[in-house]
């Protein structure tokens, strides 16, 4: 089995992340029609509990084997490798187990502290999954560590294509019963997704273990490596579980950044905006922000989490042998990808974020308060998505630097600035300035971040010039959105339908400024054929021609 270069490896990422959102999305739809809010309200209940202790039983223990296993193999000590995957293997199999028996031993008792005792089933339905989750996560850590991304892709759309079709299924089989069993039928989906994601991923440990065997024997190298690399002595479990936390606890701190501060925003938007607007307006807005905004600002974060999955092996690798100047150039490559990828998506969800707001999830209630504030509250969060995507890579490398501790400290003082701008600016700016307390928050953590990155390696993401083109494009494509937004609003109106309407305009505005972006890259020269070497094939397959025909050549390039 080959190893996934850094462009490869997010791809596949990428593009299972995104199936498997929208398979997410697909499958709300019919379970919406056949348990109904109440329903519903019990499955989610149940499923944020599971998530929660899922995140619990894994502990970041993933992504800190990625690391070590990547570092093990990368100086040749396999033995090593093999024995610290194991470890992992029996930590994930005793948190699996304990955390299978609390859930479904404690899930009447806090269905009823919630006051929703129709959640105990549910709930009790889908804890056999916590049984191979932790399995899972384990074995897609090791893979990532190996720099097979294929693995770990193809089990997260097969788990999701079996949670979906099983979910439904059961939900409509059991619904004759009684409502509560076709809740815990579409629980158990996730216990079905579980078993399929297991098979898959024990498939490719049995092939990558054949794979081992047949380059080691033929290497004849791994002794003289383990003889050279190691002290002598295998490395004890406790050693292992003990450095296997010290970067995990670290790592979930940073993985739950986000989470966190879109919780803080949900726990007191509220509260600040009362006084303001009204309690029901204020609450209608936070509808607004956690229902609208936040999943289509999450978006443009798809790639950026893609990206720091790939290469934190990849830099934990280069930086266990020293190699100064992988490390540098990994950096100016991972930065330069999440900026060009994620900012078209920011861009477009931006300036179509009337009709997107539209078509989507449109106006029911006819509310002021949805009309008036929708569209500008999304603009503004994935605008703050473009800083978060800096600061999700950006601390990914530091992850593969294994530097820790200013992590957790960017993370601690963005949250302390989050805090103390939403209460300073809310009373002149409303919801608009919590909002810019959270773009505020991610600005000053990716400032940490690279501050400490330069402080470790020499990089350029890029230069000068290429740094007022981009500003250059990026203003132009924000012309083009406003005047095709202003021309939508005046003459786009096809069917008469609002819904409709707000669809076409959507389109409109999203395939035109869309295309508009590649091109005025190469215009404006922020990209260059040089460039195209670390773009998929398909792509420069595309842009060699645009190149040719914009009368680019490899000579002016190197001038």
């Amino acid at each position: 089995m080959s190893k996934d270069s850094l462009v490869k490896g997010t791809l596949i990422l990428t593009l299972a992340a995104l199936v498997a959102r929208a398979l997410g999305v697909v499958q709300r739809i019919p379970l919406v029609y056949l348990l109904g809010d109440i329903g519903m309200a019990a499955y989610g209940i149940a499923f944020n509990l599971y998530s929660v202790l899922l995140v619990v039983a894994t502990a970041g223990i993933p992504s800190a084997l990625s690391k070590m296993i990547s570092e093990k193999t990368a100086l040749g000590r396999h033995a090593e490798a093999d024995r610290i995957y194991k470890a992992a293997l029996w930590f994930a199999v005793c948190a699996g187990v304990l955390m299978t028996v609390l859930l479904y031993a404690a899930a009447p008792y806090f269905a009823d502290s919630i006051l929703n005792p129709q959640a105990a089933l549910p709930i009790q339905a889908i804890a056999p999954a916590l049984l191979l989750f932790p399995l899972i996560a384990i074995m897609r850590g090791y893979f990532q560590g190996r720099r097979m991304m294929m693995p770990n892709g193809i089990s997260q759309i097969i788990e999701q294509v079996f949670r979906v079709v099983t979910s439904v299924a059961l939900a409509y089989l059991l619904l004759s019963h009684s409502l509560d069993y076709a809740v815990a039928g579409a629980s158990f989906g996730g216990v079905v997704g579980s078993i399929a994601a297991a098979a898959v991923m024990l498939y490719y440990v049995m092939r990558l273990k054949q794979s081992d065997r047949r380059e080691r024997s033929a290497e004849g190298a791994d002794a003289a490596a383990e003889s050279s690399g190691a002290s002598g002595q295998p490395l004890t479990f406790k050693a292992i579980y003990a450095q296997l936390f010290k970067l995990s606890v670290p790592i979930v701190i940073f993985s739950m950044t986000v989470t966190l501060i879109y919780t803080i925003d949900s726990s007191i938007v509220t509260l600040l905006l009362k006084d303001r607007l009204g309690e029901e307006a204020a609450r209608e807005i936070l509808g607004i922000l956690t229902g609208r905004a936040q999943s289509l600002a999450g978006i443009p974060i798809i790639l950026a989490v893609a990206l720091s999955q790939s290469i934190v092996p990849i830099i934990s690798s280069a930086y266990s042998q020293r190699d100064t100047k992988q490390v540098s150039d990994q950096t100016a490559k991972v930065l330069q990808l999440s900026i060009l990828s994620g900012l078209p998506m920011v861009l477009l969800i931006s300036l179509a974020a009337r009709p997107i707001n539209g078509f989507i999830f449109g106006n029911t209630t006819g509310s002021p308060v949805v009309d008036t504030y929708a569209p500008p509250i999304i603009t503004l969060l994935t605008v703050s998505a473009m800083f978060q995507i800096v600061m999700q890579t950006s601390g990914a490398v530091l992850m593969g630097m294994g530097r820790m501790r200013p992590l957790v400290l960017s993370v601690i003082l963005g949250i302390a600035v989050k805090l103390a701008g939403s209460y300073a600016l809310a009373p002149f700016w409303g919801i608009y300035g919590i909002i810019a307390a959270t773009a505020l928050c991610f600005i000053v953590m990716t400032w940490l971040n690279l501050k400490v990155l330069r402080s470790a390696v020499p990089f350029r993401v890029f230069g000068p010039r290429r740094w007022l083109s981009l500003a250059a494009t990026t203003a132009l494509i924000c012309l083009i959105g406003y005047g095709l937004e202003q021309f939508c609003v005046a003459y786009v109106h096809p069917f008469g339908s609002e819904r409709l309407d707000d669809m076409v305009q959507s389109l409109i505005i999203c395939v035109i400024a869309g295309a508009a972006y590649p091109v005025l890259l190469f215009l404006t020269r922020v990209m260059t054929l040089h460039d195209l070497q670390h773009l998929p094939g398909p792509l420069r397959k595309l842009a060699k021609p645009l190149l040719a025909r914009l009368g680019r050549t490899t000579q002016q390039e190197k001038r």
